[in-house]
């Protein structure tokens, strides 16, 4: 199984404007932001906060105006401890002050082992422009962006049918050049029969076999979906937060 840890780390880098080893450093790092070529995006502005770790220290890119507290805020909280609820309700206070919020922390996975889907459902795969078709429907606010987004565009959809009936969809954005973002939505009377770690493992195998890189991403709390990634073959791997304006 590849190990997709330092294809991370560059990727990262991109993000937070920084080397790929300032993510293995013991301290914290703090940088300002910048527009770098590569990077995922999610937005066309710089971030004014945005703090990711990968289980050892934090690595924090803000707005020049947050430095003197982060810096104050690191020299008493180490490493991924900036991620405990006491830490991030110093950083709310503080982003308040210039009319910013944040936002839920996004637990991140990456492939750790092959796994070989077990259920059977008939599906169609769709590509490009034949995606568009879903586009508006709201059964599908996970696998699929809302629109055609040529900064992250969908790259990739298979559905899993009951005769005629859709009854899951699995999908990935190209959120940066070669790493596709999974997400999955299995209609509400077929859940619990693993439609979803179908789906999803055999689009995982898919993107793989296209010499891409997948990755999956969800809420804190949301187990349901922690539990699809795992059996597919996924591991958590990395956090991120970030502000957005109020």
């Amino acid at each position: 199984m590849t190990s997709y840890t330092d294809e991370l780390l560059k990727l990262l880098a991109l993000e937070y404007n920084c080397s790929p080893d300032d993510f293995r450093r013991s301290e914290n790092v703090l940088t300002v932001p910048a527009l770098l070529e590569g990077r995922r995006q999610y937005s066309p502005d710089k971030y004014f906060f945005s703090m990711v770790t990968l289980g050892g220290n934090a690595v924090v890119t803000a707005d020049e105006q947050l430095h003197p507290f982060l810096t104050d805020l690191f020299g008493r909280v180490k490493g991924h401890w900036v991620f405990e609820l006491r830490s991030l309700i110093e950083i709310e206070r503080e982003l308040s002050k210039y009319g910013f919020t944040l936002t839920q922390t996004h637990h991140m996975f990456l492939p750790c082992r092959h796994t070989e889907p077990q259920a059977g459902f008939p599906v169609k795969w769709f590509t490009g422009e034949d995606i568009h078709r879903f586009y508006g429907d709201k059964r599908f606010p996970n696998a699929i962006c809302p629109k055609f987004q040529p900064e992250r565009p969908d790259r990739i959809v298979v559905c899993a049918f009951d005769g005629d009936d859709i009854i899951g969809m699995a999908g990935c954005s190209e959120d940066a050049p070669h790493w596709q973002q999974i997400g999955i939505d299995v209609m509400p009377e077929h859940r619990s029969q693993g439609v979803g770690k179908y789906l999803v493992t055999l689009l995982k195998n898919r993107i793989e076999e296209l010499g891409d890189i997948p990755f999956y991403g969800t809420a804190v709390a949301n187990y349901h979906s922690w539990n699809i990634a795992i059996s597919c073959g996924f591991r958590p791997t990395w956090v991120e937060i970030e502000a957005k304006q109020i």
